[in-house]
Parts: structure tokens; sequence; C-alpha cells
């Protein structure tokens, strides 16, 4: 394993994984376990490439700035110590480096990336202009990112639940109502929409906006039953089960069709 011997000199030390705590700047919320499983069994096979990087935060006690998935896998394989490089940073400067670290090295979903840019534009203290240059985006680019922080936090975890992606996202906003952007989300996962299919049906819904007289919208609880019959099939269809369901609407009545299929045939 590379890294195997105590390295004080480099600033490379082998450090137990019971005394690192997490980053309190990580971007990323969602891990993925075929990832990490993937990860730890090339650090059991080729050692870690890299080691992560830690603040001091007392004594025998660590935080981590940068590495994450490595921890999370070295700890999925047993390994009791991590080498790390150990830094001596102010919190902004560690912060600063953590948000760097996960926009550099992760794919992180558009929400966790738009997060992070937030947090670094408020720690460097400058306008979205200035950013994007030390960024190396576009502003507009910056900008459009930014705008995904518009959505609500249930809209915003339908859509992560669904594997939305960016572009996705950003057809999503052109919907004023919660309602619909949550009803769209439920499209999207049903029928795997395209992002040019995406941005076809956000522009049926608002022509029929424009055609048909102001209603009420769904009441509070009943969108909340209907979100949870959209993430139950959506957590099927990541376990695996082709279910799928059809939405109707006729008048003040939503139809919902939801189809499980039970042939052991079909479910493989």
């Amino acid at each position: 394993m590379l890294f195997s011997k105590l390295q004080v000199a480099g600033q490379v030390v082998l450090v137990p994984l019971d005394q690192i705590k997490p980053s309190p700047w990580q971007a990323r919320r969602r891990f993925d376990q075929k990832e990490l499983q993937a990860l730890a069994v090339s650090i059991r096979e080729n050692g870690l490439l890299q080691p992560v990087t830690l603040l001091r935060a007392g004594r025998d006690r660590y935080l981590l700035v940068a590495g994450e998935r490595r921890v999370r896998a070295a700890k999925m394989i047993g390994m009791e110590k991590i080498p790390a490089i150990l830094v001596d940073y102010e919190d902004g400067q560690a912060a600063t480096l953590a948000l760097e670290e996960n926009l550099r090295r992760q794919q992180l979903g558009p929400f966790e990336e738009a997060e992070a840019l937030r947090q670094l534009l408020a720690l460097w203290g400058c306008t979205q202009s200035e950013g994007a240059k030390r960024m190396g985006l576009s502003q507009s680019a910056l900008a459009n990112k930014l705008r995904l922080l518009n959505l609500s936090g249930e809209v915003r975890t339908a859509a992560e639940e669904a594997g939305l992606t960016e572009r996705h996202v950003r057809a999503l906003l052109r919907l004023e109502k919660e309602t619909d952007q949550l009803g769209l989300i439920s499209e999207i996962a049903a029928g795997s929409l395209t992002v040019s299919q995406t941005e076809r049906r956000v522009e049926q819904l608002l022509r029929g906006a424009k055609q048909r007289p102001a209603r009420k919208g769904m009441v509070r609880d009943v969108r909340i039953f209907v979100n949870t019959v959209n993430r139950a099939v959506s957590l099927m269809k990541s376990a695996g089960i082709p279910a799928s369901v059809e939405q109707r609407q006729s008048g003040d009545v939503l139809e919902y069709l939801v189809r499980i299929p039970t042939n052991k045939a079909t479910l493989h």
C-alpha cells in the first residue's frame, strides 16, 4: 500500500480514521454507494494514490478538509489509518480549499454545485462577475447555476431523487408554481424525458396556463401524498424495479395509474 511509512518531514502522516471529523464545508450531500465500493476496491488493490487533507482540531483530533470519499472508502475495507497531509489554515482558507476541491474533483449534483459556488462567493466577498473570473466561468453560466437555488427545498429534494440534470432543473425554473414543477419532475422520472422533451413539455404547460382560466391550486396535504407516490415509484426504479406511473387530471380530480411488475422475468 502506498504511503505505508510515516512521513512527517513531508507533512504526510498516517492518521487514525477514528480521529477524523467530517468536513463542515462538504458540498456533497449524497454519496453513491456503488461508486464508494468501486473506490474501496481500487484502494485495496492499488493503494491510496493521494492522501487526504486534514486540519488539526485539537489533541488527536483532525478536521477533514478534502477527501471524504477516500475516508469513507477506506473505512469500508477496514483500514484503521489513512495517509494525510496536515495543513495549518484559518477557517476561511480551509473552507475555500474544501469547496474548491469539491468543485474540481467530484461530480456534484446541480444543487450541490450551486450551493458550493454560493458559499465560495460569500467567502471571497466578491461579486458574481469577479467570482466568475476566478472560477473560469462566464458570468451568465455562474448566474444560471446560482438560479437553481431559487427552487424550494421540496422541489430540490424531488429533483435530486429523480436524478435530474442541471439542464432539466433549469427548465423547471420557467414554471412559476411549485405544484407544476413537482408534477413535471414526476413526468420526467416516469417517462425518462430528455432535456429537449422536458423543454417542449414546459412550453406546453406555459401555453396551457395562458389558455385555461385560473383555478385553485392543489391542497397541500394532497400534494404531499402525490409526492409520496412519485418518490415511491422513483425508489422502485432506482432499485431495479421497472415501475411506472401515469398522471391524468380531469377537472378537480387527479388520477394516478401505477404499474409494478410482479413477474420475476420482468423484474430481471
